[in-house]
């Protein structure tokens, strides 16, 4: 995810010299934090296997991340102070590096998980201050262009990441997959050391602030909106895995196939939301949630027909992608003076409603089977529809 930011920020907007070796250095590491965030949805099975655990706990292995991702988010800018961003960037992609070689290494489930809190750490660190920083590196007709490249990373991390996590995961094992992550971080890093120029903080911000936005009922609405509908896609989305292995009864060439469909799928639907946005935004908003309980039912009908699941999950992929631009454009339109404190609340609301998704998905998906799980994604999605309609009407009254 990637939080807007106000043009306030110090930096070289306005200036001449672009520093667009940087923003390509921060596109790489956000596709390398995107992969290592979601690297366990494809390789759930495995995981599980290897250290002895049910594959809903291997699924926490998403809930711990947003846990600490939400943490992070929350306190990254009144805990930074006054350090300099450059350093902060390097130290969390230093940390990316070390959550996938302990993942990668770890004897035990406890190990494993300590190596997925820190790629919490790294993602709440990451997302909380990609975009304002991005807006530093070049001048201020040129943002537009440095935040399409850092979502770039972002979007082709979710085109391949799972597809390939499979294939990995099939060849070389699990542990493999999770460390062939580590050269690439290792290489942002060092495109990073050498690319980005001094970033020295321009004050931290107070977490009243954060929360004083909560006053506002579209605001309000929208946050509770955007949580829910995270939380029902991952709900289903973190235990596809599983349920495409012995519901589909897909193999590992299969499974690759269609998780990389997925991926495409939502690369496709990022590049046409734009459209469909500046046209009928909260129509777009109320849809999409509408269209995945809808999936989420087809799947439980026809999930044991390889090809109506693979057209279900295209179409998820299709719109599920897609929808965060939906919600980050929301909130640039409905904070326009306020939205870097707004994107830190939008981080933690997204991590925490990924967390909560995994962990009731997976309680769920052990005790009541798949069924369940995705049941209870439907039934999250269709109340993050309602939501999304209330923000709305919120929206219309505030503007009388």
């Amino acid at each position: 995810m990637n939080p807007q930011a106000s043009t306030s920020n110090p930096g070289l907007a306005g200036k001449s010299n672009p520093a667009w070796g940087a923003v390509f250095a921060m596109a790489l590491g956000a596709f390398a934090l995107v992969a290592s965030e979601f690297m366990p949805v494809s390789l759930l099975t495995p995981v599980a296997a290897e250290l002895g655990i049910s594959e809903g706990q291997a699924g926490q292995a998403i809930s711990v991340s947003g846990a600490f991702a939400l943490l992070t988010s929350l306190f990254m800018a009144p805990l930074s102070g006054r350090l300099d961003r450059k350093v902060l960037l390097l130290g969390l992609t230093v940390m990316m590096i070390v959550s996938s070689t302990v993942a990668a290494f770890a004897p035990n489930y406890t190990v494993f998980m300590i190596g997925r809190a820190f790629i919490g750490v790294a993602i709440g660190g990451f997302w909380s201050m990609s975009a304002a920083t991005a807006m530093r590196l070049v001048p201020l007709d040129q943002v537009p262009r440095a935040l399409a490249i850092l979502n770039g990373g972002n979007a082709l991390a979710t085109v391949v990441a799972a597809p390939l996590g499979s294939f990995l995961g099939g060849v070389i094992g699990w542990r493999g997959a999770f460390f062939c992550l580590v050269p690439v971080a290792a290489i942002a890093l060092a495109w990073k050391l050498v690319s980005l120029p001094p970033l020295p903080s321009g004050g931290s911000a107070s977490l009243g602030a954060v929360f004083r936005l909560l006053k506002r009922p579209a605001i309000v609405f929208g946050m509770a909106g955007t949580g829910l509908f995270f939380m029902g896609q991952f709900a289903l989305y973190t235990y596809l895995r599983p349920f495409l292995e012995t519901v589909t009864h897909a193999g590992v060439s299969t499974l690759s196939l269609l998780l990389l469909l997925v991926g495409v799928a939502g690369f496709v639907g990022t590049t046409l939301i734009g459209g469909f946005l500046k046209q009928h935004m909260y129509g777009t908003l109320v849809t999409i949630p509408l269209v995945m309980a809808t999936i989420a039912g087809g799947l439980l009908a026809w999930g044991g027909s390889l090809a109506a699941t693979a057209v279900l999950l295209c179409l998820w992929g299709l719109v599920a992608t897609a929808a965060p631009v939906g919600w980050w454009t929301w909130l640039a339109k409905s904070l326009p003076d306020e939205a870097e404190a707004g994107g830190g609340l939008m981080v933690a609301t997204v991590q925490l409603a990924i967390a909560g998704g995994a962990t009731l998905g997976g309680l769920l998906f052990d005790t009541r089977g798949h069924a369940a799980t995705f049941s209870l994604s439907a039934g999250i999605l269709l109340l993050a529809a309602l939501l999304a309609a209330l923000a709305a009407r919120a929206a219309r009254s505030e503007a009388r």
